[in-house]
């Protein structure tokens, strides 16, 4: 166990240490992934969660923006097809790609960009090792918790509430995060959420304190960590 002073520290040195990251990249990440591959029902990641905001601004979307192209998306793309007379099959590839229009694809959240890498700092200490999925769900549970009531209401209050974060409190979160990291907390804030609204998780094999679990609903597991609600 470590001492109250040590896991000060690091949470004063996690804090601290946002100022010195190069913040050009994040800036980059908007559209990084939109029209890389076409798009169609089952598919998920960041390009899809653009996909929504896009359709939602042309008031064709009307559901979550969560990064998973489902039934709702489909029928969004059918109605864009229909209405720019090309083929309607829900599929959104290079004829709906030259036709929808250049939109600023916009963070789901007002926050500052000290806060994307202290998002980022938190996805690499508590899913080093994992892919890029893996990562981004760490990131949703954090955007997760802001909109319960069980939760602080801001990514820094959340994210430095005593006792939650194992990451805080062995300074694996204050080391610098790499660029996975940063479009992975990036896709969070886009919508990307492969956790469907968790706030919590956990690594079954390396937890100690379990008894919380029992009172928790099951969602998924991604990778090393099991989502709950």
């Amino acid at each position: 166990m470590l001492s109250k002073s040590r896991i000060l520290i690091s949470v004063m040195l996690l804090l601290i240490m946002v100022s010195f990251v190069n913040l050009e990249k994040v800036e980059a990440l908007d559209l990084a992934e939109f029209g890389s591959r076409v798009m169609s029902r089952g598919d998920e990641g960041i390009d899809v969660a653009v996909l929504q905001q896009k359709l939602k601004q042309l008031n064709y979307y009307k559901g979550k923006l969560d990064g998973l192209y489902g039934s709702g998306t489909v029928e969004a793309v059918k109605k864009f097809q229909r209405d720019n007379g090309l083929k309607v099959d829900g599929v959104f590839g290079e004829s709906s790609f030259k036709v929808i229009p250049n939109l600023k694809a916009e963070l789901n959240y007002n926050i500052s960009r000290d806060d994307i890498i202290l998002l980022a700092r938190i996805i690499h200490g508590e899913a080093r090792g994992e892919d890029f999925k893996g990562k981004v769900a760490i990131g949703s549970v954090i955007l997760n918790r802001i909109n319960s009531n069980q939760f602080p209401n801001s990514i820094r209050d959340v994210i430095l509430q005593k006792g939650q974060f194992s990451s805080l409190m062995d300074g694996q979160a204050y080391y610098y995060p790499g660029e996975e990291e940063l479009q992975a907390a990036r896709a969070a804030l886009l919508g990307y959420d492969p956790t469907l609204g968790s706030v919590y998780f956990y690594n079954p094999e390396i937890a100690t304190n379990t008894a919380w679990i029992s009172r928790r609903n099951f969602v998924t597991r991604i990778g090393d960590h099991v989502f709950l609600r």
